[in-house]
């Protein structure tokens, strides 16, 4: 009996570290980890450099001083359209016309938002900083929009 539970236990371990593994995008080709991404398509490799380092301490305290209004989530959108959509699809899916070969792929921006790490701040620093820090595709746009440009944009980002 010791020893059925104790293999019970073993084995159970196992499947987990193993689920866990291949949704952190480790998994070899295995589920939803393809390609560094995690559940839905959202990319992990952002995940896991911020899990190791943290935000930039320039960005770390940022939050969004604009509200979600009508004319704010209209100038947002039209910030997505005009520099993001290439890559993360009209609708925010990662499936842009230039995303095809990206490694790691664009991310899925619907899901990404619903993560609890998603706050102004790691935003702030993903949208300025690029993936200069990730070593992606994706340009910095920090000399690109203006801070308020930023802000609009992210307003719109969270009603995907």
């Amino acid at each position: 009996m010791r020893k059925s539970n104790a293999l019970m236990a073993i084995a159970g371990t196992v499947l987990l570290a193993s689920l866990a593994y291949a949704l952190m995008g480790m998994g070899g080709g295995m589920g939803p980890g393809m390609m560094g991404h995690g559940p839905a398509g959202v990319s992990v490799v952002r995940h896991r450099y911020v899990m190791s380092h943290g935000i930039d301490s320039a960005y770390a305290n940022a939050s969004n001083p604009l509200y979600a209004n009508d004319a704010n989530l209209k100038a947002g959108k039209a910030v997505f359209e005009k520099n993001c959509a290439i890559c993360h699809g009209v609708a925010g899916h990662g499936a842009g016309p230039a995303a095809k070969g990206l490694n790691p792929a664009a991310s899925d921006l619907t899901s990404a938002m619903r993560m609890p790490m998603v706050s102004d701040s790691y935003l702030d620093w993903t949208i300025s900083e690029g993936g200069v820090p990730v070593q992606s595709a994706m340009p910095p746009f920090k000399s690109v929009l203006t801070k308020d440009e930023l802000w609009e944009l992210v307003l719109y980002l969270r009603t995907l």
